[in-house]
């Protein structure tokens, strides 16, 4: 086995941690480092459970200066870099009508601004090892937008589209970049959701369950895995059928 160095972003939180133990549970040979910025205590009890295999970087994924020095420090280590996940994300869901543009620009900065600086942030790297995997995880908002969500859709559909058109330009150096579009998961975002609530989001889905976020970590570990070398500027939806 050989070794293989992934980063995921975003990864204090329940689909962050899932997508981190997905890849810890592959293979020994892979080692992960969780991206974290404000919040940071999930992830480091996942690195002290995995000492030596998984370690913390601070990385603010709005700042092309934090994304330098992570990579730096990543590189000083392995000397390689193999897997992008770009899961770090946010909502600030309000009506267009009265969405404050402060509101709007934090979305967009960290949900596509995040992901386009992740992306040149490690394309050097794996330009030069003419191999690599990048993940990024969209939304299926980007497909069905609902309202009140503009902010939030706008920025995952521009994920999707800088996903397809990276795809291209770095399709024949052996690196793959592809879109994950969870639906409704189990996760933080949706713990405020509450009884009829909660019912009525569950009856919008075929399956009439909401997704794991192990379900959607799967997904992500497949599109990072050799199995998947001849999918490249895919959008997969894991939605339990609502679209």
């Amino acid at each position: 086995m050989s070794l293989r160095v992934i980063l995921i972003t975003g990864a204090n939180g329940g689909l962050g941690q899932a997508i981190a133990r997905a890849f810890l549970d592959e293979s020994p040979a892979n080692v992960v480092w969780l991206g974290v910025h404000s919040r940071r205590e999930r992830a480091d009890r996942l690195a002290q459970e995995n000492s030596g295999r998984c370690f913390c970087v601070a990385l603010d994924v709005v700042s092309p200066e934090s994304w330098k020095l992570a990579l730096q420090e990543i590189l000083a280590r392995h000397n390689r870099f193999d897997v992008l996940v770009n899961n770090a994300g946010c909502h600030e869901d309000a009506l267009l009508a009265t969405l404050p543009l402060e509101s709007w620009r934090r979305v967009l900065a960290t949900n596509l601004d995040g992901v386009f600086h992740g992306c040149q942030a490690v394309l050097p790297a794996m330009i030069s090892q003419r191999a690599g995997r990048i993940v990024n995880l969209s939304s299926l908002s980007a497909f069905l937008a609902p309202a009140g969500q503009a902010s939030y859709a706008a920025a995952k559909a521009g994920v999707v589209a800088l996903t397809q058109s990276l795809a291209k330009e770095v399709a024949r150096i052996g690196i793959t970049v592809n879109a994950v579009c969870p639906g409704f998961v189990e996760t933080e975002t949706l713990a405020p959701l509450a009884g009829e609530a909660r019912k009525a989001a569950q009856l919008k889905v075929p399956m009439r369950r909401f997704g794991r976020p192990e379900e959607v970590a799967a997904t992500v570990r497949f599109l990072a895995g050799s199995e998947a070398s001849y999918i490249t500027g895919s959008a997969l939806k894991v939605d339990g059928g609502i679209l």
